[in-house]
């Protein structure tokens, strides 16, 4: 109680204040103002300045930068740091020291903003990780805020994985790493891809330091392509090439496997250096052909399906993963006018064959189908003896004749030179045409390689053997030059038969030269049987001609000339005569005259 004693009031105390709220004098307010406005942090509008988070709403984030008040900023300024948390120091930019409302105004999204230009440059420069919050999405990308800065997010920079959904990245905040600058244009591009990939780089290391041949691991479909399926093993890839997906054929890899679906897969292959894994699926199935019908043997008939076609022949799977070739020379017993296996099958088919080869340890079978019926070649002498006729079809053309088929799987060729006994053809297609019927002999078998030689002129007699008679040589016969040649000219001559002459043979009497389609006289100056050739000349007709008459004449100039020596022969005989006489008279007359005497 002694001490309550010397309690005295205050002698400038205003009890009238105390009682409204205020207890303090005029002089100790203004102390306590001044003391006060010291422990204040002395800030400047328009400058950026650290403030500390006391306070997250939802609406908004209070900050403490050390004022007499807080500063309230819109969350939406810190989306790109879900993190955030009270107490953590944040930059500000002091808008203004006090609103409308006497509030103090701060922009965290302008400090960043800043000084983002020169702390973009840093991160790339120091190869830096920071944060980014996806704004939205754009052309072959994204949209990121880092420090205020709109950076370009490429699609294929987000994930090592191919992005299926990009929508989904849409308000996420991530970690990237600023990769490329234009300064010119104020362009930054950033990726979380090398983020993951340095990650997973030194993953692969430790992972496939510790693969071995034939390790079955289990892994998720990643990726589909048409070659093969993309197998992650938890931080490596590997590849399932598409022909080991399965024993059967695959024709896209996506009738095996599907995206995101796990399974176990065998390694078949890895190269550390490039980290390459080759991987297998059917490998952990036993092989169709392990398990093949035993009884299966040469000559047993099969079913199966179409599965591949080639020019050279079809693959049939008989059981699944295992297959027989039929090739095209097996699909029929024609063989001249076949052109490919698609001329018999097609893919999808199912057919019965006959198994013709069967290699179970090389896993290799050879089907046939045109063993299915009789081989026609078998009793082929029976049914087309040697000059037997029939009716045939023409197959295809050669340079050197015809090919026909007498039935389904025997053929035979008209050599060109036995389609006609007279005309001279150059290619069959002059004489018959593909598709049509032509009269055949035959001429010749050989069965051993299944060969038929036959003839069409041979169906008529050789009319050479009467031509001899006709075309004798020297015999006259008009004729129509019906090709011209530079060595010489076809002359078209009675009864179909063609002629050939010379250009020295083809000078008129005029001295020009025969022309195309000019009719003549030609003289046979040479006949061949044999070789079917006939030599003709116009030019002997009336050189003959000159000739004979030449040789009458002079035999005309001999004649008359051995006329007259007869004559002068004949005179000089009398005159002698007459001499002789004479002689004769006067030696009487001698005589007669000695007589006397």
């Amino acid at each position: 109680m002694e001490n309550l004693k010397n309690v005295h009031p205050l002698d400038d105390f205003n009890w009238d204040e105390f009682e409204a709220g205020d207890s303090l004098n005029a002089a100790t307010r203004k102390e306590q103002e001044e003391a006060y406005d010291k422990t204040l942090n002395a800030i400047k509008e328009k400058e950026v300045t650290m403030g500390k988070v006391t306070r997250i709403g939802k609406r908004e984030v209070l900050v403490d930068v050390g004022f007499k008040s807080e500063g309230a900023i819109p969350a939406s300024e810190f989306r790109y740091n879900p993190e955030l948390k009270v107490g953590d120091e944040v930059e500000v930019f002091i808008e203004t020291q006090e609103d409308r409302r006497g509030q103090l105004v701060l922009s965290h999204r302008k400090a960043r903003a800043s000084r983002s230009w020169d702390r973009v440059n840093e991160a790339l420069e120091k190869d830096e990780i920071i944060k980014g919050y996806i704004k939205c999405r754009t052309k072959g990308g994204m949209i990121v805020d880092i420090f205020g800065i709109e950076a370009f997010l490429p699609g294929s920079q987000i994930d090592v994985r191919p992005i299926r959904d990009y929508d989904a990245y849409v308000d996420k905040t991530m970690e990237f790493k600023v990769v490329k600058i234009n300064q010119e244009y104020k362009n930054v591009v950033v990726s979380h891809k090398v983020l993951i990939e340095a990650e997973l780089e030194q993953q692969k290391k430790e992972i496939i330091g510790k693969l071995e041949k034939g390790q079955v691991l289990e892994g998720v479909v990643k990726n589909i392509t048409s070659y093969g399926v993309f197998i992650d093993l938890g931080g490596v890839d590997g590849l399932i090439h598409i022909t080991d997906l399965s024993w059967g054929r695959v024709a896209h890899p996506n009738e095996i496997v599907e995206l995101d679906q796990k399974l176990n897969v065998v390694i078949l292959d890895f190269d550390e250096q490039k980290k390459r894994i080759a991987l297998g699926l059917k490998q952990l199935t036993p092989h169709p052909w392990d398990s093949l019908d035993p009884n299966i043997k040469v000559g047993d008939k099969v079913k199966g399906t179409v599965v591949v076609m080639a020019d050279y022949g079809a693959f049939v799977e008989i059981a699944p993963g295992v297959e027989g070739l039929i090739h095209v020379s097996e699909m029929s017993w024609t063989q001249h006018h076949l052109r490919s296996a698609q001329d018999f099958l097609k893919v999808g088919e199912e057919i019965e064959a006959v198994v013709l080869t069967l290699d179970r340890e090389e896993r290799k079978m050879s089907l046939g189908l045109k063993q299915l019926k009789q081989d026609p070649w078998e009793g082929i002498e029976e049914r087309y003896p040697v000059g037997s006729k029939h009716v045939a079809k023409v197959r295809n053309f050669t340079n050197f004749g015809v090919f026909v088929e007498i039935e389904e799987g025997v053929d035979g060729l008209v050599h060109i030179s036995d389609l006609s006994w007279t005309k001279k053809i150059k290619h069959p297609s002059e004489f018959t045409q593909v598709g049509a019927e032509l009269d055949v002999v035959v001429l010749e078998i050989d069965k051993e390689n299944r060969r038929l030689s036959l003839g069409h002129k041979q169906l008529e007699e050789n009319p050479w053997d009467v031509f001899e008679t006709v075309f004798k040589v020297g015999s006259i016969h008009e004729g129509t030059i019906i090709e011209l040649m530079d060595k010489g000219a076809v002359v078209s001559l009675p009864y179909g038969v063609e002629g050939f002459a010379t250009p020295k043979h083809l000078v008129k009497e005029d001295g020009s030269q025969a022309q195309l389609e000019e009719k003549l006289s030609f003289k046979v100056i040479e006949f061949n049987k044999e070789a079917k050739r006939i030599i003709v000349s116009h030019s002997r007709v009336f050189e003959d001609e000159q000739r004979a008459a030449a040789k009458a004449e002079r035999a005309e100039n001999n004649a008359q000339k051995d006329a007259e020596k007869s004559a002068v022969a004949a005179s000089n005989a009398t005159n002698q005569e007459k001499a002789t006489l004479g002689d004769l008279d006067q030696l009487a007359a001698l005589k007669e005259k000695l007589s006397g005497n």
